[in-house]
């Protein structure tokens, strides 16, 4: 425990530290300032070396200090969206000072419904996330991109093996996530992070990230958490990369014809966990496979018309044959062994496809106009017979005994078997358009879309519970199951929405303000109920010396049922079921400081929600289970913070700070309020990286984890009853990495090297400390009834060789 302690004041001391961890002066310093063809400063520029994670941005003055290696040629490239990038060649001495002023071009871009001109302020209540962070990310293979969401304020998730994330008290169905502005959908029956296989999103086809952890903007959909926005890149010109790990591997392709009409991006991605699940207690012959294809087609007829075309075909496969598990748990005072004798196995089989077909309309700079249309495909079979046979021992403590840490005593026995037949096939189509006009004053978007759903549910899911010989629950005259979920359901029905918003700058004596309000409204035939949900947020620049942002934002967020909303744990389906409903208010405040003359920024939100006509629900693991026929009440007030920068000088770093509590009344209970599923109280969270000196092709990475206790209850409990809290969520993965190659300094001369732009090679270790994490409980009865939770460990340390090559 000592050591544990040591490593942490260490880990933080060293995170901290404005040297960074190969501190050593083999640098020089570069320094200037980024303005317009006008002569204006360009604020929040981009200054970096080409194909590397070093950079800084300018600031409020257009100024920037950058250290960079010394005593090798290297290039500075300056870039923003909406500038033509400038690259300059410098070679510098050991610690030169080198002053590099720098004009930069204004271009005209096309207006999408996320792109205004850029002459204007960032008014979207959204973090932007640099796609280059996702080549520095050590990820268990959940996927690149949520493995860089779960950094940020607001965001938890206590799953190395699932994508899947928590946002200020909300579960996994509230988010919202979007691919070229189509919807993203995941399957409906998963129920463990080992099943889940890989996210939607294909990182290495990312060209922009953008998050809201809440209070966001209309033209955003009808979830209650948060909104995950992702753009797919548009190539320029032939380029590709590839990868391969113990984990899997991936190949991705982009290119542009000769004419600059046709252009494609498409990647191809395989997943085996095998090698961590093989860490897990229950042993057995695991053989999960998880692959997909995606592309992103455009063909631009002319200037003003272009038409795109998005697809993905996914297939996963989990087989499992269970054999053993051996698990100790307890405390030191009282400890015990779980140990469990397996037969039978488990296939399930998880098909996704997804299409979207999207015509783009921009006639000019002020009006762009989209129709997309989409559909989602979604075939899903979950299958098990296991039968398992439990001992419960408590195990010796005495540190004089020779027995210490054997089984002294049998508390009880017992067999359980579980069986499923589950199918489900879920189809969704939809139709859309979405229009954008930009004038001097107003940002005016809009969007109306129609969706159809089709979802045939047949489940057949029971368990068999015996201790010491007698069926639990007990009768004397019959065998009672212990849990049984029936369903044989179709369901056809259409959903129908609209929104309207408008950006306006508000003309103020001293600095910058701007209003962005919205309306929504939905309607779903199948329970009949009309929606209306109004928003806004406003955003003040001070003119200041200090850079201040400030932004208030607020409105109503409906969440109406998809389908796991309406049925309960038995399988019976609520038709009467309505939208849950979240009223926000968010305060925030970003402040962009120098520190150590490099640039950083502080940005912290202060925020409250308050529920009403809410759907209680169990989770167990990653599976939620919905009670619909129960209403609550509640609220989630918490304080985020999150502070990002050059801890090490040229290369950005951030920590995160979460602060929350979560509450619901269920209505008739007589409990009054109780926690909900996702009260993380306390969330903190770290990704840093850092590089030798002077040469940057040497790198660490880390991520760091701390998520305060969960509350959970026994299986089949009543809602009050989920009052016990699991261990705190602790993990931190490390990486380190080499470029071998790249395509400024050519080490390697042969011919087979010529188009390899960059190649490095990435050791990663996953969970450091090797803690034992808990993600839920296995429940077990001793002899005289009472019930043990036997914890379900996530995966232990564990090492991860990989290499990426870009050409």
């Amino acid at each position: 425990m000592r050591s544990i302690q040591i490593f942490l004041f260490l880990t933080i001391l060293f995170l901290f530290s404005n040297k960074g961890l190969f501190a050593q002066s083999n640098n020089a310093t570069l320094f200037g300032k980024v303005t317009d063809n006008s002569g204006n400063p360009v604020e929040l520029a981009n200054i970096s070396l080409r194909n590397s994670t070093i950079g800084t941005v300018s600031n409020r003055k257009g100024e920037y200090l950058l250290r960079i290696p010394a005593k090798k040629p290297i290039v500075i490239v300056f870039s923003m969206i909406g500038y033509r990038s400038v690259e300059k060649n410098l070679t510098a001495s050991e610690e030169q000072r080198i002053e590099l002023n720098i004009t930069i071009q204004q271009v005209d871009m096309e207006i999408g419904e996320v792109r205004i001109t850029q002459s204007r302020r960032d008014k979207a209540n959204l973090d932007r996330i640099d796609s280059k962070y996702l080549n520095s990310m050590t990820d268990a293979g959940t996927g690149g991109v949520e493995a860089l969401i779960k950094t940020l304020p607001g965001v938890s998730s206590n799953n190395e093996l699932s994508s899947q994330y928590s946002v200020r008290g909300g579960n996994f169905d509230e988010n919202l996530v979007y691919v070229n502005d189509i919807e993203v959908y995941r399957p409906l029956l998963i129920r463990a992070g080992q099943q889940e296989g890989m996210s939607f999103i294909n990182s290495d086809m990312v060209s922009s990230i953008e998050f809201s952890a809440g209070g966001f903007d209309a033209k955003y959909g009808d979830k209650m958490s948060s909104v995950l926005d992702i753009k797919y890149r548009k190539p320029t010109v032939f380029a590709g990369s590839a990868s391969a790990s113990f984990l899997g591997g991936s190949l991705q392709l982009e290119d542009l014809s000769k004419n600059g009409k046709f252009s494609y991006i498409a990647g191809i991605r395989y997943k085996t966990n095998r090698y961590l699940l093989g860490s897990l207690d229950e042993k057995g012959e695991y053989d999960p496979r998880f692959i997909d294809a995606q592309t992103y087609m455009t063909y631009k007829f002319s200037n003003a018309f272009d038409v795109s075309f998005l697809g993905n075909i996914a297939q996963n496969r989990y087989n499992f044959i269970p054999q053993t598990r051996k698990t100790s748990f307890g405390t030191w005072n009282q400890a015990f062994n779980a140990t469990v004798y397996f037969e039978g196995q488990e296939v399930d089989r998880f098909a996704t496809q997804t299409g979207a077909l999207v015509a783009n309309y921009h006639p000019g700079e002020r009006l762009n106009m989209k129709l997309i249309a989409s559909a989602y495909h979604s075939k899903e079979e979950e299958t098990y017979d296991i039968l398992g046979q439990y001992y419960l021992n408590e195990l010796e403590r005495d540190l004089g005994s020779d027995e210490l840490g054997d089984s002294v005593l049998n508390l009880g026995v017992g067999t359980f078997l579980n069986h499923a037949r589950n199918y489900l096939d879920a189809t969704v189509y939809s139709l859309e358009h979405k229009g954008a006009y930009n004038s001097e004053h107003h940002l005016l978007n809009w969007g109306v879309k129609v969706q159809a759903e089709k979802i045939d549910d047949r489940m057949s899911e029971w368990i068999l519970r015996d201790s010491t010989g007698y069926s639990i629950p007990y009768h004397g005259d019959r065998i009672e199951l212990f849990s049984t979920t029936r369903t044989n359901f179709a369901m056809n029905s259409t959903r129908l929405s609209a929104y309207i918003q408008d950006t306006y700058q508000i003309p103020v004596s001293k600095g910058d303000l701007y209003l962005t309000a919205g309306i929504r409204s939905q309607y779903w035939s199948y329970n009949q109920e009309l929606l209306l949900s109004p928003r806004a947020i406003l955003r003040y620049y001070p003119d200041w010396d200090a850079n201040f942002v400030f932004h208030l934002s607020g409105g109503i967020y409906d969440q109406p049922p998809f389908y796991k909303e309406l049925k309960d744990r038995k399988g019976i389906i609520y038709p009467e079921t309505k939208a849950q409903r979240s009223a926000q208010v968010v305060f925030g405040t970003d402040y962009i400081f120098r520190a150590w003359d490099r640039p950083f920024k502080f940005a912290s939100e202060l925020y409250f929600k308050s529920f009403s006509n809410l759907t209680p629900y169990q989770i167990d693991n990653v599976r939620i289970r919905y009670l619909p026929d129960h209403e609550a009440f509640g609220y989630a007030t918490g304080l985020d913070m999150k502070v990002n920068g050059e801890f090490v000088s040229g290369i950005e770093s951030w920590a995160s700070l979460s602060i929350m509590k979560t509450e619901e009344d269920v209505l008739g209970d007589n409990h009054g309020y109780i926690p909900r599923p996702t009260d993380q109280r306390f969330n903190f969270s770290v990704f840093f990286q850092d590089y030798f000196p002077g040469n940057p092709t040497w790198k660490m990475h880390m991520t760091a984890f701390y998520g305060s206790r969960l509350p959970t209850g026994p299986p089949n409990s009543q809602r009050y009853m989920d009052v016990f809290r699991i261990p705190p969520y602790r993990r931190i993965d490390l990486g380190f990495s080499k470029v071998l190659i790249n395509q400024d300094h050519k080490k390697y001369k042969h011919k087979a090297f010529d188009q390899i732009k960059d190649m490095w090679l990435s050791l990663e270790v996953f969970n450091l400390l090797g803690i034992n994490n808990t993600i839920s409980y296995l429940w077990v009865a001793n002899n005289t009834g009472d019930m043990f939770g036997v914890p379900n460990y996530l995966t232990k340390r564990k090492l991860n060789l990989k290499l990426t090559v870009k050409f």
